[in-house]
This record gives C-alpha cells, structure tokens and sequence, in this order.
C-alpha cells in the first residue's frame, strides 16, 4: 500500500466515524427515540465494558482460568461486590486494586 492510499484510508475512516457520531448529536432533536430503545441504550456501556475486560480476567496463558490460583477473578470478583454494595466507582477501583496487590503478595 502506497503512502497516499494509507492516509486517504485512515482520513476517510475517520471522518466516516466522525459524521456516524455526529448525526446522532445533530439529530437528537429531530429524532426521538422510543422508551424502550432508549432504556436498551443504557446496557450498551456495561456490556462494552464487560466485552473488553471479561477476557482478561478469566483468560490466563491462553486457556481458561477459572482456579482459585486466578487473582484477576478474585480481585474482580471483590470488586464487583462493593460496587454493587456501594455504587462507588473510586472505592470499587481503590478495593479491586488493593485485593489484587495483596493476593500477590501474599500467595503469588
């Protein structure tokens, strides 16, 4: 791929992903959405969320983890119990990452 052609693909990506994002600014006055597609928006970032660190967590050295051995899942795990319990996005982030170090150091 020459040079030009490389920058013509990623300018013209861009401004594709530009207006698709703008329009729905441009037009939420315009277009309204009903109740229930606006309710199914809500899940959109949690699932995105859950689509990019899923994987992480419970995927170590290629296969499935799952094990007590696992600190990932198990400081998710703890995590996801006190952002449940308190709704706290900073404690959730402070605990998981606490959990996490001293599983570490004290079994890893």
């Amino acid at each position: 791929m020459e040079p030009k052609d490389f920058w013509f693909t990623i300018v013209g990506a861009g401004l594709i992903t530009l207006v698709l994002r703008l329009s729905f600014i441009a037009l939420s006055d315009v277009l309204k959405l009903p109740p229930l597609a606006q309710r199914a928006l809500h899940f959109v970032p949690p699932a995105i969320l859950s689509a990019l660190v899923w994987p992480t967590v419970v995927i170590r050295h290629g296969q499935l983890d799952l094990s007590v051995h696992n600190f990932y899942l198990i400081a998710t795990l703890i995590a996801a119990i006190v952002a449940w319990r308190t709704r706290n996005i900073f404690l959730t982030l402070l605990v998981g990452m606490a959990a996490f170090w001293l599983l570490q150091y004290w079994w890893g």
